[in-house]
């Protein structure tokens, strides 16, 4: 989708990701629908990420028919073999997208170059339900992300928080520069794309849809970004509109 919010940001816009993200959000799917839906949401995003943002190698693999014919080769591009891809699995809604990524990541890479962490975080909410923080309770960080691709999967970015806290835990375990970083959302609020892109300028966002449902009509006829100081997609107490209403709970069947 066209925006102004820079090369940074990239929402897909596709519609057949499009349709599982009605899905995802309708209140006719119950918790035994959602699992294979998110899976297939992410598995989308993950090769959009990857061949985006992963490095690239030419090859020469030979097939089957190398056997008999002396042209049974596969020659050209495919993932870098040598580059580290880590994936960092927020609990609680993360965990599947990021199990997901990480398996999706292991059928085109060697497994030796890629990684699971777990960072275990959970909302700081008000008297009011407002939220307010994201509070870090520990962690299982497999090693150092110099020179590797981060990916962030967060399924819904509302108001950044969740992203921004995990670089920083990244940052404070002192484990090297990534040559990328990607932040990877079903759904984004404006709120949560401004706050990640000032944050952190390096950092990528990669999303299946642009939520700014709480925006005024006259914003909501222009391009993402054209008005961002108007655009709005979190309601009172941080909510995604028209978002997925507490995706992750449903996701867990754990409604607290």
């Amino acid at each position: 989708m066209n925006h102004r919010y820079g090369e940074r940001l990239r929402i897909l816009d596709e519609p057949f990701l499009l349709s599982l993200l009605a899905r995802i959000g309708s209140p006719d799917t119950q918790t035994s629908d959602l699992p294979p839906l998110v899976r297939a949401a992410y598995t989308r995003l993950t090769h959009a990420v990857l061949d985006a943002s992963f490095p690239v190698e030419q090859a020469r693999v030979a097939t089957r028919m190398a056997a008999t014919e002396p042209r049974g080769f596969y020659q050209g591009p495919r993932l870098s073999r040598t580059t580290q891809l880590v994936v960092c699995s927020v609990i609680r809604a993360g965990l599947l997208p990021a199990q997901t990524c990480y398996e999706s990541a292991c059928q085109a890479l060697p497994a030796e170059n890629v990684r699971l962490d777990y960072l275990n975080m959970s909302r700081e909410t008000d008297a009011d339900g407002r939220v307010v923080g994201v509070r870090m309770d520990g962690s299982k960080v497999g090693g150092t992300i110099e020179d590797a691709v981060l990916l962030i999967p967060d399924p819904m970015g509302a108001t950044g928080g969740t992203v921004v806290r995990a670089i920083e835990a990244y940052e404070s375990l002192g484990g090297g520069r990534p040559r990328a970083i990607v932040a990877m959302h079903m759904m984004v609020t404006p709120e949560a794309v401004q706050r990640v892109l000032a944050a952190h300028p390096g950092v990528q966002i990669v999303t299946g849809r642009f939520d700014r449902g709480m925006s005024d009509d006259e914003v909501l006829a222009t391009l993402p970004g054209t008005h961002p100081e108007r655009e709005r997609g979190l309601n009172d107490v941080q909510y995604i509109v028209p978002g997925a209403g507490g995706m992750g709970e449903l996701l867990t069947n754990s409604w607290v």
